[in-house]
């Protein structure tokens, strides 16, 4: 009988140890599941944010952020900082810009440090507009002898021959470069209005 008890009570333990056994598998396995499906979660979000820092950068910049990234219209963004004209080419409104090279600013480079001063920003802004047209144009829009009014209130002329396109006889070098809020046209010379 006693021999009997102590069988009993070792199948007992082994059952228990066995049991331990079993649950200690079933808990790490368990953990693996969990840290796997944790990586899983890890994974998905930065392949999320990877593609949406994918598609910001892949966005079309306003049209003040085309100029500032363009190397060859740095004195046009100069001007259009001391006009304090910057922020409404961040906008959403729609503008076609005629935007001259640096050589072109650099041709009339007295008149251009004249207009830098602070007390001829009116003057300088004038000169600006006279470069801006509302809306989207891009070159295939534009006709021979067609006329754009620009934000300074006066008109450019467009003429195309043997397929250039000259906007008041500056001819534009770099066509439809695309912006969100419209579209800029490099010229080679600075277009000067009647009026400033």
């Amino acid at each position: 009988m006693k021999f009997l008890a102590v069988l009993f009570t070792a199948s007992v333990l082994a059952f228990a140890i066995a049991g331990c056994g079993n649950s200690g598998k079933a808990a790490k396995e368990k953990a693996t599941a969990d840290s796997t499906r944790v990586a899983d979660s890890m994974a998905t979000a930065e392949a999320a944010a990877k593609t949406e820092a994918e598609a910001l950068a892949a966005m079309p910049k306003t049209i003040a952020e085309v100029a500032s990234a363009t190397a060859d219209v740095s004195t046009l963004v100069t001007a259009l900082q001391a006009a304090e004209l910057v922020e409404v080419f961040k906008g959403t409104d729609a503008f076609t810009v005629f935007a001259p090279t640096n050589a072109a600013f650099a041709a009339i480079q007295k008149d251009v440090d004249n207009l830098l001063k602070p007390e001829n920003k009116a003057k300088l802004q004038s000169l600006l507009k006279f470069h801006v047209v509302a809306g989207a144009a891009k070159a295939a829009d534009l006709t021979d002898g067609q006329k754009l009014k620009t934000l300074q209130g006066e008109e450019l002329t467009v003429s195309i021959k043997d397929g250039k396109v000259m906007i008041n006889g500056a001819e534009v070098v770099a066509a439809d470069v695309a912006a969100s809020n419209g579209v800029v046209h490099v010229i080679n010379k600075v277009v000067m209005p009647k009026k400033m």
